[in-house]
């Protein structure tokens, strides 16, 4: 199933994606333009060598049983913070939306690589603020998976 990226619902609160995440499984987030335009090859690239990957890059949004009853949103934050240098490395355009799929396989960063995609959403600007408020308040030291400077 494709939706057009103008007509994808929008997730406007962290509470909101916890839930979905608490209810359904195979859920996963990718940063980038949008599902009209990956769905057209279901294939990302590796940007160090060029190769072409057999599925959609994405970060896996499933809990893991070790998180135990500790909160959703905390799990769903951490998830989305990970990557949210990825607008500024990747450039204009890039936004981060919720999919449903299968792992075809792992990337060369250990990511999974998913196909046979259902698009569920864009995620609103203002959720990965409220993502990294989260995270930031937490005890421990944490900052998103960027190789190239600060977010």
């Amino acid at each position: 199933m494709t939706k057009s990226s103008q007509t994808m619902p929008v997730f406007d609160s962290l509470d909101t994606l916890a839930r979905l995440v608490t209810g359904r499984r195979g859920l996963y987030v990718r940063w980038s333009r949008g599902p009209e335009q990956d769905l057209r090859d279901v294939s990302s690239t590796d940007d160090l060598t060029g190769v072409p990957l057999p599925g959609l890059s994405a970060s896996p949004l499933d809990m893991e049983e070790w998180w135990g009853e500790r909160p959703p949103h905390v799990w769903v934050a951490r998830r989305l913070h990970d990557y949210c240098h990825l607008p500024r490395v990747k450039g204009s355009g890039t936004r981060p939306w919720v999919l449903h799929g299968t792992e075809a396989a792992r990337g060369p960063d250990n990511e999974p690589l998913v196909k046979d995609v259902e698009p569920l959403g864009w995620i609103a600007s203002h959720v990965i603020a409220e993502a990294t408020e989260v995270v930031t308040s937490q005890s421990g030291d944490w900052g998103p998976m960027d190789r190239d400077g600060a977010a």
